[in-house]
């Protein structure tokens, strides 16, 4: 059934349901809320490491994390800026991650400083649009803000490298009929039988509206299809910043954050490959009204990760999980309060936090990429074997047991004959670029320990 809300002096309360259902739900009673941490256990066996932390000499802004695996290598980009979000001098930054295993199979990251993958702009900011990685190339998108666009609005724009260090010119995205993407692309595409699915913010205005493409490169293509947006006031639609899945029909479905702060996802569905798009539906899965991101794991299943609380408060973050993308019945935090640092450094919407997560499977780990303060570059990683059927393969190459992110498709059928050694952590741990423990959830009082390894 559809959840539908009355609002009285300002609260928003459940009130009734209709007798049109839902894309999907949550199980009732799987997030706790009055828990800070929701009841939920940890991820089983999450790491989670720093990409960047900010110092007096570097920018003290980063969001809009994003991630992606390309010949071996991980790749992150977020926008930064030197105090503020949003400001004039905002640019795309990146780093490249070098993946190494030990004899006993663990893995570890270690991170590049930051690089220049869109540099700062007159007349308006870049921000970070996410990947994609088609054949042997590596596929930056770039959103373009021109300060004199009213009402607010942009472009999408994407640049090219076959090494990830030197790239090509930035270029318009294009749609179907050859013109410009006049709209900001959201951050993660997915691919399913052949067809390139995302969502941008159309002008004039910022406008949600799903996408799709055949070109699988997503550089050209899109057609904004037949979709309709909820009732709303001003030049912003009230479904904003969506991310989407596969459900076990075969459908598309699209989950967006809610401008009217019921503080609960909406939802369509496109049962015909994205060329018509049902009336968006509030569902009962909570929202702290922030970017999310959602999508398949290797066996079909489905993930949600946000923040699944119903106030503004982006904290916990968090994955929940679905057999079928129609019920969703577990789930598991991330990050939370406890681990939370204090931020660093002042600045315009820094609000303390997990923000905009974004996600991508490459070798045998979920990595979940997301801002800690608006500060702190980071991301956390989830054996795909923890969280789904999935058997890791044996292999020194990560890329040769997973797809590229973005197509998470083409990889339901991955199987090995053995399980690699892994770390295993009894709770949660957090780590820094160089491997190092700077958290351990299972004691929160020790602030320096030893990485424990063990095998299988």
């Amino acid at each position: 059934m559809a959840i539908r809300f009355l609002t009285f002096t300002g609260t928003t309360m459940l009130a009734f349901f209709t007798a049109q259902a839902a894309p999907f739900s949550v199980e009732n009673g799987l997030f706790d809320q009055n828990q800070a941490n929701l009841g939920l256990s940890p991820a089983p066996k999450a790491l989670t490491v720093t990409v960047f932390t900010p110092t007096p000499q570097s920018d003290h802004y980063g969001n809009g994390v994003v991630m992606v695996g390309f010949k071996g290598k991980l790749y992150c980009q977020w926008q930064s800026s030197a105090v503020d979000e949003d400001a004039a001098d905002t640019w795309v930054a990146y780093s490249i991650g070098t993946i190494e295993k030990s004899t006993d199979g663990t893995q570890t990251e270690t991170w590049s400083t930051p690089k220049e993958l869109a540099p700062t702009m007159q007349n308006g900011i870049r921000t970070s649009g996410g990947w994609r990685v088609y054949n042997d190339t590596l596929i930056a998108f770039i959103n373009v803000w021109p300060s004199d666009m009213d009402p607010k609005g942009g472009f999408a724009y994407y640049r090219e490298s076959a090494d990830g260090i030197k790239w090509g010119e930035l270029k318009p995205v294009l749609m179907k009929d050859g013109k410009p993407m006049a709209g900001i692309i959201e951050q993660d595409s997915h691919e399913y039988d052949n067809r390139l699915y995302n969502a941008a913010h159309f002008q004039p205005g910022l406008l949600a509206s799903p996408i799709y493409t055949d070109d699988l490169s997503g550089r050209t293509g899109w057609v904004k299809p037949n979709y309709t947006n909820m009732e709303h006031s001003g030049t912003s639609s009230r479904e904003m910043e969506p991310s989407l899945f596969k459900n076990s029909d075969g459908h598309i479905v699209m989950t967006f954050r809610d401008q009217n702060s019921t503080y609960y996802r909406l939802a369509s569905v496109s049962k015909d490959r994205g060329v018509t798009w049902s009336a968006t539906e509030l569902t009962n899965m909570p929202d702290s009204r922030a970017k999310q991101s959602a999508g398949n794991l290797p066996d079909g299943s489905v993930y949600l990760v946000g923040n699944p609380v119903t106030n503004k408060t982006r904290i916990p973050l968090s994955i929940t999980l679905s057999d079928d993308g129609k019920t969703f019945n577990r789930a598991y935090n991330l990050r939370t309060q406890d681990e939370l640092p204090e931020r660093i450094y002042d600045g315009q919407y820094k609000s303390i936090g997990y923000h905009y997560p974004k996600t991508m499977y490459y070798g045998d780990y979920l990595y979940v990429s997301y801002s800690t303060n608006k500060e702190l570059i980071e991301y956390t990683r989830i054996p795909l074997a923890e969280i789904c059927d999935y058997t890791p393969a044996v292999n020194e190459n990560p890329a040769s047991s997973s797809t590229e992110a973005g197509d998470h498709s083409s990889a339901m059928a991955i199987k090995s004959r053995t399980r690699p050694a892994t770390v295993q952590l009894k709770g949660q741990a957090v780590f820094d670029a160089m491997g190092r423990t700077i958290f351990n959830k299972e004691n929160s009082n020790i602030r320096q320990s030893k990485i424990r390894r063990y095998s299988k």
